[in-house]
């Protein structure tokens, strides 16, 4: 499941023009140049229920910090998405997709949520890291998808479907063209579904997980089917584990925080 692949180009926001941080190119193998890759984060916030019991001003004040802090990222270092998921889990309300070519943004504007008066009062049940990285599986296919495939701009669909990946060890064990030869099924069902972009990011050695992947799509159906089918390929049964996963609505912030208090 976690490398259906299909090619998009640069996307935009629902936000405005999507902020991307520029690549530096390394030498690679050949004298090649190679994009650097990004690092990917996944980061799911509860707001905890004695929140809403404070003083509507004192909510109203918090909630507000958070906002403007969302709203002051700075958008040459780190792409920055934010999606509800109000309704649709019982034990997250919202994500932010942080996407950079520095741990250390990740890491201060995840510090900087912490000293807000409102950090006392969110939970992060669930977070991912992981890296974008050229899949070997579509070189026949797209042999020039680098820039594609290692640098994410993600953000023009509503739905984002996110969900941790790990594949069992005997996948890995299998022989390099058999294994092409399960992805290249699992391929062709993907590319029947133009309306679902994969962005495949990689974890290995970096979180629990091996892959955190991400699905965007304005139709959600078309989702559903997309999964169903895959279940029925030959490549599902080398599938380890693939929850939890979280069905995302792109949603401004000022919006969530309507959607988490009286405000």
């Amino acid at each position: 499941m976690a490398e259906v692949i299909h090619g998009h180009g640069p996307q935009t926001t629902s936000h405005g023009t999507a902020g991307r941080p520029a690549a530096e190119a390394q030498p690679a193998p050949g004298g090649k140049p190679a994009m650097r890759r990004q690092f990917i984060s996944f980061a799911f916030y509860k707001l905890m229920a004695d929140f809403r019991r404070l003083p509507q001003e004192e909510q109203r004040s918090m909630l507000g910090d958070l906002v403007s802090l969302i709203g002051r990222n700075d958008t040459s270092k780190m792409l920055l998405l934010t999606y509800s998921c109000v309704g649709t889990r019982p034990d997250v309300d919202f994500m932010l997709w942080k996407i950079s070519y520095e741990v250390d943004h990740l890491q201060e504007l995840s510090a900087a949520m912490n000293r807000l008066p409102i950090g006392g009062y969110l939970l992060s049940p669930y977070s991912y890291l992981a890296q974008s990285k050229r899949s070997t599986y579509v070189d026949k296919i797209d042999p020039s998808h680098d820039d594609v495939r290692t640098n994410l701009v993600p953000g023009r669909r509503k739905y984002n479907f996110v969900y941790p990946f790990v594949k069992t060890r005997d996948w890995y064990l299998l022989s390099k063209p058999t294994r092409q030869g399960i992805m290249d099924e699992h391929i062709a069902v993907g590319t029947k579904y133009a309306s679902v972009k994969l962005n495949t990011t990689y974890s290995f050695g970096l979180d629990d997980q091996e892959f955190v992947v991400a699905f965007e799509t304005d139709k959600p159906d078309d989702f559903l089917d997309l999964v169903q089918e895959l279940r029925e390929t030959e490549g599902s049964r080398f599938t380890l584990r693939d929850t939890p996963i979280f069905t995302c609505v792109q949603t401004p912030m000022a919006d969530i925080v309507k959607q988490l208090a009286n405000v």
